[in-house]
């Protein structure tokens, strides 16, 4: 039996050998405000630079078991019936790399903190949504979550991301352009376990929490329930993205740090050389995962710009629109360093790619992805 290793999050690497800590090179500082503009430049770690991008990008037209092991961080080879799992790269058993991904809303007001699962996912997608609040998406392939929550409604832009994957799609009801227009225009690019449908899979409510903060699931749950109403088992061969090892421990940089502001809290990551990962807080404080009781941290963090808009839906006001189809500004983080990049998503159910100054499909690091959505003109801060 094999058994699972954690190392910070979710750093699956093959229990053959110690990776030596080796001395850091000291990095220099990098600082940047950057407010959504099309890219115009790569940067890393270069001494002393201040990077300012300028504002201006517009949409254009155009249970089972879980991984053992802990990330590959060399190039030792994968045990037999080991592959590298679609969404994220990561190693695991064939028959968790390439499972069906299932992605699950949750909840980011403030009384709904701290959430569950997120140790676990693959991809996180977080987006402005009503009332100046924002919400996650969790997107979970190899790894396994035992609670997930609180479980939100559905909107269209979370719809069209969780497209990308064909990935089953779990969600407590949603406003009236999800459940009417966009859930039955994806209906053959989701697999939809609504759990207001009455395909009775399996969300369940605590009492700790009153509702609508109070509505939870879990991967195994979820899993059987797509076998039930006769969802595939396994990832549909979309295409994915470019994944790389990690980089020697002596390769990266001593410390690096972002910042992201959303109406409803600060998100902060903080670059640990040691397990190559990045350290999320929440208003300073750590976001702690209260399904392991693991401070999360992510390999990559990319920051979309994008526009968002707003209508009145009768009942409702101020209903988010994502302008996530088309391209513009970006930031991608990886082992401390930022890149300046290009977003394209050249329709609702295409992969969105990310791209360098010089047209380039930028790589990313073995490990779990955050996807930061905010709108054009937010400054993000990093160093």
């Amino acid at each position: 039996m094999i058994k699972r290793i954690w190392t910070g999050h979710k750093r699956m690497v093959i229990a053959v050998g110690a990776i030596a800590i080796v001395a850091i090179l000291a990095a220099g500082l990098l600082t940047a405000v950057n407010s959504g503009s099309t890219p115009h430049a790569t940067a890393t770690a270069t001494a002393s630079a201040t990077l300012v991008a300028e504002a201006s990008a517009s949409p254009s037209p155009t249970p089972l078991p879980s991984p053992s092991g802990t990330f590959d961080n060399s190039p030792t080879p994968l045990p037999p019936g080991w592959v590298y799992s679609d969404l994220d790269g990561v190693a695991a058993p064939a028959d968790l790399a390439h499972r069906l991904p299932i992605a699950v809303m949750v909840d980011d007001n403030i009384i709904a903190r701290p959430q569950s699962g997120f140790s676990s996912a693959s991809i996180v997608y977080q987006a402005p949504a009503d009332g100046g609040e924002d919400r996650y998406m969790l997107i979970f392939q190899e790894g396994t979550a035992s609670d997930i929550g609180p479980v939100r409604s559905a909107r269209p832009y979370f719809v069209y991301w969780a497209a990308e994957y064909k990935a089953g799609f779990g969600h407590f009801g949603g406003d009236d352009v999800s459940l009417q227009k966009t859930i039955p225009s994806m209906a053959k690019n989701i697999y939809n376990m609504d759990a207001l449908s009455g395909d009775s899979c399996p969300y369940n409510r605590i009492a700790t929490r009153a509702a609508p903060h109070n509505a939870y699931t879990n991967t195994a749950a979820l899993l059987s329930c797509a076998a039930r109403i006769g969802q595939p088992s396994t990832y549909q061969g979309l295409p994915d993205r470019t994944f790389v090892d990690a980089a020697p421990v002596a390769e990266r940089p001593a410390s690096a740090s972002i910042t992201i502001p959303y109406r409803t809290g600060t998100v902060g990551y903080q670059y640990d050389p040691a397990t190559d990962s990045y350290l999320r807080s929440v208003d300073g404080d750590s976001q702690i995962d209260p399904a392991d009781n693991q401070q999360v941290t992510a390999r990559n963090v990319i920051v979309l710009f994008q526009a968002v808009s707003y209508f009145n839906e009768p009942g409702h006001n101020a209903r988010p629109v994502v302008a996530n189809v088309g391209s513009g500004k970006a930031l991608v983080f990886e082992e401390g360093k930022a890149i300046t990049a290009t977003w394209k998503k050249t329709s609702n159910t295409a992969l969105t790619r990310l791209y360098d100054s010089s047209g380039n499909e930028i790589p990313l690091v073995r490990g779990e992805i955050f996807i930061q959505c905010v709108p054009i003109g937010t400054s993000v801060t990093y160093t």
